[in-house]
């Protein structure tokens, strides 16, 4: 094995330890995190073509035959989970910005992620993603409305621009994968698999940088309230995560964990585009602090994940 194949290999086994370092090297390394803003479409293509080659199709097309837990599952996503946000956050009495933007979270789709994230502890990655391909073609059609009930914002999502950012990140990635898995063959995508794992997780940490771009400059302005947001986040994501995983354990532990994590971490980008001018300021930067629970999850629930699905 090529020394380019073996060092990919190895950053899949330490994989949840680069997402959780590369979270942090966006921030505190602000040319780094402006250097790879301009990158941050093409490696969410990336990422999805490297996740759709390493699912087990027959083993994502088998959840298929169970499609009233799937419906379940992603009725609690969307539906569900921001109803409980709304309880739980609204006796708090929090800042309006972190309170508007922590409910607002609860009612979008799982990240397209979800599934390399859900390899990386040991869950389910194609119940992951199956869930996250159905909660993302529905999440036009329950966010607004959700959005309206809850919090009076109008979300004007437009079914247009959604398909187009839909078709780059989804539609396109179904194609490449389909014609590399056609050239390379079983045998083969099976030989590079640890490697394609590693390159998934370095694409990953790559989003990570981009997406922390201007965000050091934003602590510095009012770190009080950036440690409040924070805090909020993390309880919104590790809350979000025990409740659905407590609700559907009786489909099983890995089954339920799995619905757990995507139901933690929420696909923000759909609403920096859709906001109204109105809306808080702060809730974008909200948005852009929910990665830290997102790359840290790996990092610090795989050894929940393990110790559970031993027992």
């Amino acid at each position: 094995m090529s020394l380019v194949l073996r060092f990919f290999a190895a950053s899949a086994r330490r994989g949840s330890v680069l997402l959780a370092v590369g979270i942090f090297g966006g921030v505190l390394i602000p040319p780094l995190a402006h250097a790879f803003h301009g990158f941050v479409t093409p490696v969410v293509v990336s990422t999805m073509t490297l996740m759709l080659l390493r699912v087990d199709i027959p083993a994502a097309l088998a959840h298929l035959r169970r499609p009233l837990r799937l419906a379940a599952i992603v009725g609690f996503h969307l539906l569900v989970c921001p109803i409980l946000t709304y309880l739980a956050v609204r006796p708090l009495g929090l800042d309006p910005g972190i309170a508007t933007a922590a409910m607002l979270a609860a009612t979008g789709s799982s990240v397209l992620s979800a599934p390399a994230f859900a390899r990386l502890v040991g869950l389910d990655p194609e119940l992951a993603l199956l869930a996250t391909l159905a909660n993302t073609l529905l999440v036009p059609f329950t966010a607004p409305p959700m959005a309206y009930l809850l919090l009076g914002l109008d979300l004007s999502v437009s079914m247009f621009g959604f398909a187009e950012r839909l078709g780059l990140a989804v539609g396109l990635p179904v194609l490449l994968a389909a014609l590399i898995r056609r050239w390379a063959g079983p045998a083969r995508l099976a030989a590079y698999g640890p490697a394609a794992d590693g390159l998934l997780v370095w694409m990953i940490v790559l989003f990570g940088f981009g997406v922390m771009d201007g965000l050091w400059a934003r602590i510095a302005a009012d770190p009080v309230w950036v440690l409040e947001a924070t805090v909020a986040a993390f309880a919104v994501n590790f809350g979000l995560n025990a409740a659905t995983t407590a609700a559907f354990a009786w489909i099983g532990l890995r089954a339920g964990a799995t619905a757990g994590m995507m139901s933690g971490n929420r696909n923000m980008a759909l609403y920096l585009a859709v906001l109204p001018a109105a809306a808080d300021a702060r809730i974008a930067l909200f948005f852009a602090l929910c990665q830290f629970p997102l790359f840290l999850t790996p990092f610090l629930l795989r050894p929940l994940y393990r110790a559970m699905l031993r027992a």
